[in-house]
């Protein structure tokens, strides 16, 4: 049993090979709109700022997001899950619970764009993850490039070159257990349809928020109910085309394309928070996005060739 205490399923990885390697470019789309939904996230609660306390922000967010499984109740009601489904919905409930209050913390503390940055941290424990627990190929060429990736995301953050404050340990925190919460998901995206996988989110993160925001309550304007709800739109799109794009392809494809949200980042903080932009943020972004062009395009060019694959053709 693995540190994660997830059982394997007989033939889970033969049947995860076979669906995954056969749309690399579609998994990385969806991840492309997974990066736009969810720096419009960041932007609302940047913007939202401390008026509202942390867990009740997050707790609110995840509420008011439960409309959106409304249309979605008699088909999802007809699930049955398993004692082992269940079991690890709620373990990614309570990881997300921890991780989602940490990083509407740090939302408060340091720019959108740093924020971002350490998210990098996730997609690179969950591809390192996938690799041990999943029996996904992690290939010379692609841990140079996850490698990489981490790099220019070292060069963002510049850790022991400057102070690093209680936002960035947050983050840290946040990154650790988001990425065991993406694992699941990851499992989770081939066993069940994606809409359960982003519902079981909701209500487990929603439950697990209840006490922590009764604890520091205070009654939101309209208008901070209204900027919540947008924060629900776009978690809950982001959340379901990442399902999609982990069904579609392996996370160490759609994983580092994450990356992308940098640049996104960057411009939000740029154009509406007036944060500047840092010269190491562009240089780690390049890096980062070298890294991502390099990953999708040697994906699309074994594509191509594996009209009829050996046991032992090369995978990168």
């Amino acid at each position: 049993m693995n540190c994660l205490d997830i059982p394997r399923l007989p033939g889970l990885n033969a049947r995860m090979s076979e669906s995954v390697n056969a749309r690399p470019i579609v998994g990385v789309l969806w991840m492309l709109v997974t990066g736009v939904c969810f720096v419009m996230v960041t932007a609302l609660v940047k913007y939202l700022g401390p008026s509202v306390p942390a867990p009740e922000a997050a707790f609110l967010r995840y509420a008011l997001g439960l409309v959106f499984l409304l249309p979605m109740i008699r088909p999802l009601l007809r699930t049955r899950l398993t004692k082992r489904q269940i079991g690890l919905f709620g373990l990614r409930g309570v990881a997300h619970t921890i991780g989602v209050s940490f990083w509407f913390f740090a939302m408060t503390q340091i720019p959108i764009a740093e924020v971002t940055a350490m998210n990098y941290l996730s997609p690179i424990f969950v591809t390192i993850a996938a690799a041990l627990f999943l029996g996904e190929t992690l290939a010379v060429r692609r841990i140079l490039a996850v490698i990489a990736a981490l790099l220019g995301a070292l060069l963002i953050l510049r850790p022991g070159f400057r102070e690093l404050s209680p936002g960035h340990i947050a983050m840290l925190g946040t990154a650790v257990v988001f990425s065991v919460g993406y694992l699941i998901a990851k499992i989770m995206s081939e066993e069940v349809s994606p809409a359960m996988v982003v519902a079981m989110l909701s209500v487990t993160v929603t439950i697990g928020l209840a006490p922590l925001a009764a604890l520091v309550w205070v009654t939101p304007t309209l208008w901070e109910v209204l900027i919540l709800f947008g924060v629900a739109t776009f978690a809950t799109a982001g959340h379901y085309t990442m399902t999609l794009a982990f069904a579609a392809a392996p996370i160490t494809v759609t994983q580092p394309v994450a990356f992308l949200q940098l640049v996104w980042a960057v411009l939000m903080g740029w154009l509406v928070f007036d944060e500047g932009v840092d010269i190491w943020v562009l240089i780690g972004g390049g890096i980062i996005i070298s890294a991502i062009t390099f990953i999708t395009w040697r994906e699309a060019v074994l594509k191509r060739r594996a009209v009829t694959p050996s046991v032992n053709a090369p995978k990168v």
